[in-house]
């Protein structure tokens, strides 16, 4: 009696098992048809990305300006004078360029632009800032003779110029060449932002379009755009989940199936392959749409730069009188702090270190001059007396001012953050550490920040925020709280395969590209198998 009850619970099992088999197998194919064209779009532009990013990324003659000790003696007026000359009563910042055979004061007008005065005669450079980024890009490229098609300035990120590069405002050089060279340049730093010949400019369109889908941009806008990506990639999630149940845990019922009637030939490889590359699947879905969460909020660090407006006849010490080592001179500024004016200046460090290349990437190409140090020293622009230690007392008051904490002056521009979350005011909150980064040594703050040299202060809030500040520029770099932590090694190591780095940056690109076109040569099989159903 008792056999015939467990034979009837037997039978009536199997046929459940059958039953959710079948909808197993149905809601499989449903999801992997739904999602069979944006597999295509993401593997494909994937699969590009280390290829043009690395193995076939264009080379750049220079990809810094080099720093160099300024000869006093090519300063015959100091800022002051200048200033006065051309009648300019007040400014926001000054320092010092030197191109095509001279030597000029480069201002920041209360307006905003960049102006340029020869440090021998007084006179105003005509259309100075053009003619910079113009050499700028010349020396970048070292190419003297190609002809300039266009020159123009770049105040938003676009398709092309995207916000991975950070600099804003920016000129656009696009050279006459048979590569069509664009190159980008931040004038008022004097940095190289990227460089596009025309193989460069046809992948990011590519990449732009079908793995960032920026063509949803231009029909709706970019919320629609984030969640229709999310949509998707987790709808992805979900095939790879029902493949890894079917193929995997439910892996015993199918070899029954399979050993009366065996499977070949495409559906044999699309269930062998697929049980190992859905964990692929997993990882770059879920990567892919937590980064993509990160992407509502807009881009707003380009604004985020401190500029009081200083009148010119309430700076009593000329900036070629001041009291340093104008053997090592390299660059000069102009801040305020405490109500106090202070020159910022840059020199070469007495004793450099030992040339040693780093550890961070030894793929990289290494000169020796990129290990020379720079020392940063404030004077009083009313005493000329060296103070000391102030450099990191400025950025905790850039990083105070930044975080709304500290008083504005009618005088001082700050970014309207209204619609942004709000930053937690550093008063009274503990910092936890405080250093120099000259490289970018890390995963916290990496190459994809740009600026550098900058101070790293890290405060004892509910989020363990960090701000990274380039005094130089009085600029706040980046913002990392723990949230960005999580997402950023999500990122980095699911979908970037970081942690492959210890076999180095080819085997890694390699890896990637191997785990992508068997994704897409997996989800084309199934296709495949669907269409001749």
């Amino acid at each position: 009696m008792s056999k015939e009850i467990n034979r009837k619970k037997a039978k009536k099992d199997s046929k459940i098992i059958k039953k959710i088999k079948q909808h197993m197998y149905k809601w499989h194919r449903v999801i992997g048809l739904i999602t069979i064209i944006s597999v295509i779009f993401w593997t494909l532009s994937g699969l590009m990305h280390p290829f043009m990013a690395h193995f076939f990324k264009p080379e750049i003659a220079h990809e810094k300006l080099e720093q160099q000790i300024i000869d006093k003696n090519q300063l015959h007026y100091s800022i002051q004078e200048v200033l006065q000359k051309n009648e300019l009563t007040q400014f926001k910042n000054f320092r010092i360029v030197s191109f095509n055979n001279a030597t000029y004061y480069q201002v920041k007008t209360i307006i905003g632009q960049l102006w340029y005065f020869d440090a021998a005669t007084a006179k105003q450079l005509e259309n100075g800032d053009q003619k910079y980024a113009e050499w700028l890009s010349r020396y970048f490229l070292d190419d003297q003779k190609s002809t300039i098609k266009k020159s123009e300035i770049v105040t938003e990120f676009t398709a092309q110029y995207k916000y991975v590069n950070r600099y804003l405002p920016v000129y656009k050089i696009s050279f006459d060449r048979p590569d069509a060279m664009q190159v980008y340049v931040e004038t008022s730093s004097s940095k190289l932002a990227t460089y596009n010949p025309t193989s460069r400019q046809a992948f990011i369109w590519f990449f732009d379009t079908f793995h960032n889908w920026s063509f949803i941009d231009a029909i709706t806008n970019n919320s629609i755009r984030i969640i229709t990506m999310i949509f998707l990639l987790s709808i992805i999630g979900f095939s790879a989940l029902s493949g890894i149940l079917i193929y995997g845990l439910l892996w015993k019922q199918f070899k029954k199936t399979d050993s009366v009637q065996p499977k070949k030939g495409l559906r044999k490889y699309h269930r062998q392959i697929g049980i190992w590359v859905s964990l692929f699947t997993l990882t770059f879905a879920f990567s892919g749409g937590y980064h993509a969460t990160t992407k509502w909020t807009p881009y707003t660090l380009s604004q985020m730069i401190y500029e009081p407006t200083f009148a010119t006849k309430e700076i009593p010490v000329a900036n070629t009188n001041l009291n340093l080592d104008w053997n090592r001179f390299q660059n000069i500024g102009i801040i305020t702090l405490n109500d106090t004016t202070y020159f910022r200046c840059q020199l070469v460090e007495q004793e450099t270190k030992k040339f040693k290349k780093p550890k961070a990437d030894p793929n990289l190409k290494w000169n020796k001059k990129e290990d020379l140090k720079s020392e940063v020293i404030y004077i009083n622009a009313t005493t000329n007396k060296i103070v000391p230690n102030i450099d990191l007392e400025y950025a905790e008051f850039l990083a105070y001012y930044f975080t709304d904490g500290a008083p504005k002056a009618a005088c001082c521009e700050m970014v309207d953050t209204s619609d942004d979350e709000p930053q937690p005011s550093l008063e009274n909150v503990k910092l936890l550490e405080s250093k120099v980064l000259t490289d970018f040594e890390s995963r916290e703050y990496g190459f994809v920040n740009k600026r550098l040299p900058v101070i790293k202060l890290a405060y004892d809030t509910p989020e363990k925020t960090t701000y990274f500040i380039e005094t130089a520029t009085s600029r706040l770099a980046a913002v990392i709280k723990n949230s960005d932590k999580v997402e950023g090694y999500s990122f980095a190591i699911l979908h970037k395969f970081l942690f492959m780095d210890w076999a180095g940056k080819n085997i890694r690109d390699l890896t990637m590209v191997i785990a992508a076109l068997t994704i897409l040569v997996v989800s084309i099989l199934g296709f495949i198998l669907f269409l001749r159903k």
